[in-house]
């Protein structure tokens, strides 16, 4: 029976050993730790050289490649000097190959794992072949070798850095620090920097022992990649939040097995030097284990993705939220104001709020970052295109340095130019307008709304309910698929927009997809408007007069989605018995933190919930650019959005949400306006609305608010 031993520098609590038949010979295989003893290792060293067939050493590896120079790791090549007659390995190579074998399946199996993730390396040269792997779905790359090597408070940010700081590498790895250097307040400031890089990074590279002195600060929700994580150092890890381990390291005969032992293992069974097994040799041997890497989820399936959204603001009032700029607003003339506001359209992005607490009923987490730009819908529309692309690039940029895998945009940032396809072609991360869940959350509040005031006659069994639609902005992004699916759902629909030959083509192209449908076309919303049960607005005209509320038949809903409004709050004011709500915000599944943006606590608009959808999904893609939104993937988004427990929200107005008794009281007076237009003026006393009490404003003020659907 052949004999093999793996000496490690590693605790002796570890050691295991077992009998067992391995590419037909029989092997008494043995793991002995040393608890950190170097002496003690070249004692075991001596004691086996002439017993065993060969010896795994647990240490580092005895080389390395970073770029095109070649390391040699001489605390390694002193143990191996001291075996005269054994075979002695480090499984340098079989252990880079588990790793990223196991780097590469956890993308596979996860599903876009890696995208984007922030990535720290407590050594990038030990690591390199792994680092190279992982710049494949990421450049957040960062290697504490400066820091752990040289004391110095600096990481390396990039592949390009490493390898400059791997070409001087050979002078770092023969000088010793002075011992006021490695002294105990540079340890503590080294440890500092270190437990702070730990904390902001999503992915962890470090041998598992190096791991032990951190905790619940620096590894809760972390995914941890390193090798022969057996049971107690799983039990080890859940106590500390560790989210996620990938280990490439085999088992047999239940223990983890290091790269060294399954090694030395291969030598003593074919009788080959080191040097002498090829690839090939190892791809034979992996196969023939049938075992693959381990994806650990030490407290239980918790995957955390994560996105950017883009915000601007809507008007004026949002820099007066500045406590310098209201105070200054007081007192200043508009004209100051004015110039503030042009000067903000050139500002740099910045992160407006941290977005945390999304959960999905799937598990799935989700968290990000609400990126501001400076430019008001004023502004926007001042310049040209590009001058907004550049600034949506910049927020991009940093939605990538933060280790976003996907980013929204609001507001008007996602009309402007080509909405949304230049900048998905030169952003670094894929990009979605949210346009998609924005139709879809529109008409899943009107239809809410329409069934809440119960103006229409009830359905006979279980038919639909029957009315007469109106999309004022037919032919627009969100527009033209309001009026596809209305189609299904209305008796009739009556699309409205001044572009005459488009109106005539999205006609003939719903027709194709719904012949049975009623469809009315019109340039102008006044002709056919008092007819209408419920009225869309999703036209681009930034603030033009684009229908008659006072045209409106009383208890119509309408849903305004333009941004700007097409409905200001002095023309809402006119009519109260009108129902006009603002899209369709969603509830966001789980306990949500951010800062407020408008709306209750927990509530997004629905192109911030498209992001968070998609980015539960672990859908990084283009999702909704340009202005052919598909209604496929509006069918699809809100399919998506059932599935991680996304919710209508209460239906919001210009003044904040509706309560029950809101929309109840517009009932009633639309129901005492018919009344008036049936009997005649002569017949009925006039309507007389309730005071501004009938219909509380909303704490969440919408001229304050940062961003819209």
């Amino acid at each position: 029976m052949k004999q093999v031993v793996s000496i490690s520098l590693g605790s002796s609590g570890q050691d295991f050993d077992f009998i067992t038949d391995f590419l037909g010979e029989k092997l008494h295989v043995r793991r002995v730790g040393t608890n950190g003893s170097t002496a003690a290792a070249v004692k075991l060293i001596k004691q086996w050289d002439k017993k065993a067939s060969a010896v795994g050493l647990g240490v580092l590896k005895d080389s390395y490649r970073v770029g095109s120079r070649r390391f040699i790791e001489k605390d390694s090549a002193r143990l191996k000097a001291v075996a005269t007659q054994v075979p002695v390995t480090t499984g340098g190579r079989l252990g880079d190959i588990f790793q990223e074998w196991a780097v590469r399946h956890a993308q596979t199996h996860l599903v876009s794992f890696f995208n984007n993730a922030r990535v720290l390396f407590f050594s990038g040269m030990a690591d390199y072949k792994l680092a190279v792997s992982l710049s494949e779905y990421t450049s957040n790359l960062q290697f504490a070798d400066p820091l752990l090597q040289l004391g110095v408070p600096k990481l390396l940010g990039s592949m390009d850095a490493l390898n400059l700081y791997s070409n001087g590498a050979h002078y770092v790895k023969d000088w010793t620090l002075p011992s006021a250097m490695a002294s105990g307040p540079v340890k503590e400031w080294t440890r500092f920097v270190l437990r702070k890089a730990m904390q902001k990074a999503s992915v962890i590279v470090a041998p598992v022992h190096e791991l032990d002195d951190f905790g619940l600060e620096e590894l809760a929700g972390k995914t941890v990649i390193t090798a022969t994580v057996n049971d107690e150092r799983i039990a080890q890890m859940r106590s500390k939040g560790v989210s996620t381990i990938i280990d490439g390291s085999p088992v047999m005969h239940g223990h983890v097995l290091g790269a060294n032992l399954l090694d030395a293992m291969i030598i003593a069974a074919t009788g080959k030097a080191p040097q002498e097994i090829l690839e090939d040799d190892y791809l034979e041997i992996i196969t023939g284990l049938g075992s693959e890497p381990r994806i650990i989820h030490p407290n239980g399936y918790n995957r955390i993705n994560r996105f950017a959204f883009v915000i601007h603001p809507l008007s004026q009032e949002y820099f007066k939220k500045v406590k310098p700029i209201d105070m200054l607003s007081q007192v200043s003339p508009p004209v100051l104001m004015n110039s503030l506001e042009r000067i903000m359209a050139y500002a740099p992005p910045f992160v407006y709020s941290k977005v945390t607490g999304i959960k999905s009923p799937t598990g799935v987490e989700a968290e990000g970052w609400l990126i501001s730009v400076g430019g008001t819908p004023r502004e926007i529309m001042r310049h040209s295109p590009e001058f907004t692309y550049r600034r949506l690039l910049d927020a991009a940029a940093m939605a990538k340095r933060l280790g976003a895998q996907i980013m929204g945009l609001g507001a008007f940032t996602k009309v402007v130019g080509d909405a949304g396809l230049t900048v998905a072609k030169r952003a670094p991360l894929p990009i979605t307008t949210g346009n998609s869940y924005s139709a879809s959350g529109a008409l899943w509040a009107a239809h809410d709304a329409i069934l809440r005031m119960r103006l229409l006659p009830a359905p006979k069994g279980k038919g639909r309910v029957k009315f007469k639609a109106m999309v004022v902005g037919a032919t627009g992004a969100i527009g033209s698929v309001c009026a596809r699916l209305l189609v299904r759902a209305a008796e009739e629909v009556y699309m409205v927009s001044p572009e005459t030959a488009k109106l005539l083509a999205l006609k003939e192209s719903i027709l194709r997809e719904t012949p049975e449908a009623k469809i009315f076309l019109s340039a102008q919303a006044d002709r056919d408007i008092a007819e209408m049960d419920m009225v869309v607005t999703a036209t681009s005209g930034a603030g033009k007069k684009v229908l008659d509320i006072m045209k409106v038949k009383p208890g119509c809903v309408i849903t305004d989605v333009a941004r700007p409004l097409d409905l200001p709050p002095s023309e809402v004011a006119k009519r109260p018995d009108v129902l006009v709500i603002e899209s369709g915000e969603i509830q966001l599944p789980g306990d949500v933190q951010m800062k407020n943006i408008g709306l209750p606590k927990g509530v997004a608009y629905a192109c911030l919930a498209e992001t968070i959808v998609l980015a539960l999904e672990g859908r990084f893609e283009n999702f909704t650019v340009g202005r052919a939104i598909e209604w496929e993937k509006v069918r699809e988004i809100y399919k998506l959005g059932l599935r991680h427990g996304m919710k209508l929200a209460a239906i919001s107005g210009v003044n904040g949400p509706y309560s029950d008794e809101d929309i109840e009281r517009v009932r009633e007076l639309a129901l005492a306006a018919r009344a008036k237009a049936a009997l005649g003026p002569d017949q009925v006393k006039p309507l007389t609305p309730r005071k501004s009490g009938a219909r509380k404003p909303s704490p969440h003020k919408r001229a304050a608010r940062v961003n819209s659907a």
